[in-house]
């Protein structure tokens, strides 16, 4: 519901998801979460636009919330094997996914919800960027949303910034998947 890279995903950690914001800063700032990091080479992103904050929808709020409540579980779970890294998406023990696991991972979801087709995640980008541009985003707005360096990529493969959050996505999920802020 971001657009994140899976590689972004899989480096993202709990000090860089906010998931009350700050309504009484001035500005307000809306729950979001910081794409800073990846699983690549120095943990950097893919470019230097690749580097944004996303206003969270409410539904990734909402998801989250619960992640993170039965991440706690498995932490009390695992005990003493736990290995702490503060990854929002970490193995039963808390260490990090390599993309072997979340290919596996995802193909049963796929299977279990009775999808047909060869799906990777992947995919799940690329359907951000189409019910994006199906929501009425400008292109340009798409392309931040992505970290695309530019929109010929947004344009031809799918259909950056730190500061401000960019929220466009989360208030176009908001509207597609009905969802009101709290």
């Amino acid at each position: 519901m971001t657009g994140c890279r899976t590689e972004e995903a899989r480096a993202l950690r709990w000090d860089h998801v906010d998931l009350d914001g700050n309504p009484d800063a001035s500005p307000p700032v809306p729950p979001h979460v910081a794409v800073w990091r990846s699983v690549r080479a120095h943990g950097e992103v893919k470019t230097e636009k690749s580097r944004r904050t996303l206003q969270l929808p409410q539904s990734a709020i909402t998801v989250l919330r619960s992640h993170k409540a039965r991440q706690s579980e498995e932490r009390l779970k695992a005990g003493p094997l736990w290995k702490d890294h503060g990854l929002v998406f970490a193995s039963t023990v808390g260490t990090p996914l390599d993309a072997h696991n979340v290919r596996r991972t995802f193909r049963q979801i796929i299977k279990d919800a009775g999808i047909e087709g060869n799906w990777s995640p992947r995919e799940l980008r690329h359907t951000f960027v189409s019910l994006m541009s199906e929501g009425g985003v400008p292109v340009e707005e798409i392309a931040r949303l992505a970290g695309h360096s530019n929109t010929r990529t947004t344009e031809t493969i799918y259909r950056r910034e730190l500061r401000p959050v960019i929220s466009t996505g989360a208030v176009v999920m908001d509207r597609i998947f009905g969802k009101a802020p709290s």
